[in-house]
This record gives C-alpha cells, structure tokens and sequence, in this order.
C-alpha cells in the first residue's frame, strides 16, 4: 500500500538540486530509510543515469516503496531490499553513493554509528555519504521549532532527537570520512555531504 508524506513533496526538488554536484555521474546509488519511496521516484527520474536502490528496515515502508516503484515504472529504480543500518551486514555490497534522509534523528544513535560503518565498507575513495534532517550546531542558534521538535522526538523515544553536527563529524572522521559541504535547506534543514578518506 503507497505511503504519502507532504514533506517528502516539498523537499524532494531542493534535496534534488544539492545532489546534482555531488553525486557521481553513474553508478548504484543506494538510500537509506527511504521511507513513503516517493523520494526514491523523484531521484530515480531526475537522475536516469544512476542506479537507485531504496531500501528500509521496516515492512510497511518496504511495501510502499515497492507500490511507488510499480506506478514509475523506471528503468533505473530498482526493487526495494530490507537494511537495518545496524547490521554488521548489508544487502548492497557496493556503491557510488549513498543518501539518507530523516532518519539520524528518529532513530538511535546505534543507527548512525552503524550508517558510518556500513558506508565504510561499501564506498570507495572520495564517494559521497549525503545526510538530510534539523541538526543542532554549536556556533549557530537553534530556531524553536527545532527545539520543540527535538523535545517531542525524545518525548516518544529517549534514544531519538536532534543530533550535534560536532558529535557528527567526529563520528565521521573516526569511520574514516570527512565533511566536505553544509548546505542550507528550507524548514531549517541541512544536506551534510561526507566523503570517504583514502585509507
């Protein structure tokens, strides 16, 4: 049964047009928690020379992904596989890029630690890991939407909120990437660009 999400609507274009420098020309890209699967359509179609594959933990998510995917009717939009970013193993074993929106905050940290870990092993030098969401910065003030957004995220589930882009970035240099782009989105997002380090 097909999801929809109003959200995924607005930012599907400007998310679109911040990926456009950073991702490679060809090649598999492979996203994370991709949720309703409308963003798998939008990017499939906007970029016919890449390889798309959504994929997600959940069932439901997997199912709507799949029904998004049958309506397109894309070449390049490949059947959706079931990935935890925890597991020490994944489905895909190879990828040019990778994406992952929405999903660091409303999900453990575990879930991060284990996206980094598993992008270690997928991506190639210099590849990209692009990350979507509300971040909180140290040297920017957090606008109160995000604040009162964080506090209802951790109302629901104590492992969830609004993660430190300096706990981050750490994160990312200790997984072996390095942050090479913040791009301002609408609704007080960000797009974070990591690359893989030469080893």
């Amino acid at each position: 049964m097909k999801r929809h999400a109003a959200a995924t609507e607005r930012n599907s274009g400007p998310i679109a047009e911040v990926l456009a420098p950073e991702l490679p020309r060809h090649g598999n890209v492979l996203e994370i928690a991709s949720g309703t699967g409308q963003h798998a359509v939008f990017f499939a179609r906007r970029f016919p020379n890449l390889r798309w594959q959504p994929s997600d933990p959940d069932a439901d998510a997997l199912n709507s992904i799949a029904a998004w995917a049958k309506d397109a009717g894309l070449a390049n939009l490949a059947p959706p596989v079931r990935l935890d970013a925890r597991d020490p193993r994944w489905p895909v074993a190879e990828a040019a890029a990778i994406l992952c929106i929405n999903m660091v905050h409303i999900s453990p940290w575990a879930a991060t630690e284990g996206l980094f870990s598993g992008a270690g092993r997928i991506l190639g030098e210099g590849a990209p890991l692009v990350l979507y969401g509300p971040y909180l910065e140290d040297d920017v003030e957090t606008v109160a939407s995000n604040l009162d957004f964080d506090a209802s995220l951790r109302a629901r589930n104590g492992d969830w909120g609004l993660r430190n882009l300096s706990r981050l970035d750490g994160l990312a240099v200790r997984s072996g990437f390095a942050r090479t782009v913040r791009y301002a989105m609408p609704a007080n997002n960000l797009t974070l660009v990591y690359r893989k380090t030469p080893s």
